[in-house]
């Protein structure tokens, strides 16, 4: 009976992870586009929507995938996912306004700060270390930052990259209270992120007196947005992710963030600040040099004779 060679088999699965992370981070890069296609609908609304069609879409596929309930996989990993579910909250609430009031190349640049934000809290929640080029890495990326909002003087525009960096911090707290359950699965934690955001979103429109009843056009962007750009990537990004170190992911991600300006520009002819661009270049050569630092040499593969 022929057994698979090893080391194809690890050749093929990185090779698949790299292609579904990259996908992901496409799906992951349409959400400025997708906010930019509303019409009339606010952020509350728009995440009341989005957060309808994610939770059924993954409440299917956690079904499908363990043939058990995401409520059994949430008890099971405890505190840590009601943690992780409600900062997920905080994180869409924070994306979707940022992307609404300031560039998307602008918010997409800060919500990359999201790693170094996990880092520091690791190491001050976890006692996690935190290697030194990771500490050069941070320093560089607020330099960056600086840079960035320095031509903020809008109210509303500096508003909007203090929620960029809210939704960064959002999205640091649900990597660390993930590893504080110490559990990687990441489905059933935004599964119940999608509950907590219809309650909350629901109750918060009630307060403002805002429509649940949004026009078809903006019900069905926000709905797709769900389905497609949040769910479907959260899908790939879980599959591709356990066959790839660390280091090739944080590479990876760089594709949602360059590439989300890209498709403003393309559709919408939207474009970056100097500061933005000069700024973010700083940021990116940050994330990457962290990512690149953090790889280590490997001992050249034993082949069969």
């Amino acid at each position: 009976m022929p057994v698979a060679h090893p080391l194809y088999s690890t050749a093929e699965s990185q090779k698949y992870g790299v292609l579904f992370v990259f996908a992901a981070g496409v799906l992951w890069s349409t959400v400025g586009l997708g906010i930019r296609l509303i019409e009339e609908a606010v952020v509350w609304q728009i995440l009341l929507y989005r957060s309808i069609s994610l939770s059924l879409f993954l409440y299917i596929v956690i079904r499908v995938r363990s043939g058990e309930s995401p409520f059994a996989q949430i008890r099971r990993i405890g505190f840590p996912a009601v943690i992780a579910g409600l900062s997920l909250v905080a994180a869409y609430s924070g994306g979707i306004y940022s992307i609404q009031t300031t560039s998307v190349a602008n918010a997409m640049l800060l919500f990359a700060t999201a790693p170094f934000m996990a880092a520091v809290l690791g190491w001050i929640a976890l006692r996690e270390s935190v290697r030194v080029a990771t500490w050069i890495a941070i320093v560089v990326a607020i330099g960056g930052i600086a840079i960035m909002v320095a031509d903020k003087s809008g109210g509303v525009a500096l508003k909007g990259s203090l929620a960029a960096l809210g939704s960064a911090l959002g999205f640091a707290v649900f990597t660390v209270a993930l590893r504080w359950g110490r559990t990687g699965e990441m489905l059933p934690a935004v599964f119940l992120s999608g509950l907590f955001a219809i309650i909350i979103t629901f109750g918060i429109c009630q307060f403002l007196g805002l429509s649940v009843a949004l026009s078809l056009h903006d019900g069905g962007v926000a709905m797709g947005m769900g389905v497609f750009q949040v769910g479907a990537g959260l899908i790939l990004y879980t599959l591709g992710s356990r066959s790839l170190p660390a280091a090739e992911l944080a590479l990876l991600s760089l594709a949602e963030v360059l590439l989300a300006p890209f498709w403003v520009w393309l559709f919408l002819g939207e474009t970056a600040s100097l500061n933005t661009l000069i700024g973010g270049a700083l940021l990116l050569a940050a994330i990457a040099g962290n990512a690149l630092s953090g790889k280590r040499r490997k001992p050249p593969p034993i082949t069969a004779p």
